[in-house]
């Protein structure tokens, strides 16, 4: 009772990573409380580390850019030297537009994470919400995108707003936090997610939506998903008919997911476009 083999684990989940996490999942709601602390140390982890490995982030997408220390920015001692030289040798001081500063580019891309969560929200789709989280948040720590996690159901609940510091080990412990209920409503989604991106500092935005998109409300969602400038749509492959359908609607991109272990490459497919 209370114990779990770390290693064990790790072995099989480089063998199987979708059984295991769902193995895992299962485990995280034993009644056996010493095993649970276990598991639940032991997931976002193992997550994490499969994002991590899966997919190809791109770190260049915000670099260091010298502008004018009149521009803003911190100052650059080592490029502002000559001009601090030749100020001091006229018995001067240098005027603020002769010293270099350096700044970063803002944030290319802009990401609202939308997580459906109505009916039930556990194994395999909690574990692949858990990946896409890992995923999105890696990449923003890695490339400065800007990010956002909203699950949903007939309602909204931001587990990560644009304006706030993205850890992915604090996102994934959320997303896994989530338990499944109500109705299904795109378009309370696809507003909660046009609310977020409208405080971007990025130029491209993108929603992403992690969901079958199998509408339960009276609500039609496509007036919602047509004003996005960027709507990205991941189903599961056993099921993505009716995602298929919304997306081609909605003038959106789908991919279909067979495994959780393969959602960082889908991921980097729809958004590299």
């Amino acid at each position: 009772m209370g114990e779990l083999d770390e290693d064990a684990v790790r072995d099989a989940a480089a063998e199987d990573l979708d059984d295991t996490l769902t193995l895992l999942m299962a485990m995280s709601r034993a009644t056996d409380e010493q095993l649970r602390r276990r598991v639940a140390g032991l997931v976002p982890r193992l997550i994490i580390d499969r994002a991590r490995y899966g997919a190809r982030h791109r770190v260049g997408a915000s670099q260091l850019r010298r502008v004018r220390a009149d521009r803003g920015g911190d100052l650059d001692v080592d490029s502002s030297l000559e001009a601090i030289a030749e100020a001091r040798a006229s018995r001067r001081p240098p005027a603020v537009d002769e010293l270099t500063a350096y700044d970063w580019q803002k944030p290319r891309t802009a990401i609202c994470l939308l997580i459906d969560r109505s009916g039930s929200m556990e194994g395999t789709r909690l574990a692949t919400a858990a990946m896409a989280a890992a995923s999105c948040a890696l990449r923003a720590e890695h490339s400065r995108t800007e990010l956002s996690v909203v699950a949903f159901d007939s309602r909204t609940q931001v587990l990560l707003d644009l304006a706030a510091p993205c850890r992915a080990d604090v996102v994934v412990d959320r997303v896994l936090g989530l338990r499944g209920f109500g109705t299904t409503s795109l378009d309370a989604a696809l507003r909660a997610a046009e609310a977020q991106l409208a405080g971007a500092r990025a130029n491209r935005r993108i929603t992403l939506l992690l969901s079958d998109c199998r509408v339960t409300d009276d609500v039609d969602p496509l007036p919602a998903a047509r004003a996005h400038a960027e709507l990205l749509v991941v189903a599961p492959a056993s099921d993505d008919e009716e995602a298929v359908r919304f997306a081609r609607a909605a003038g959106a991109r789908v991919a279909s997911l067979d495994t959780i272990d393969g959602l960082p490459g889908v991921l980097e497919g729809l958004l590299a476009h």
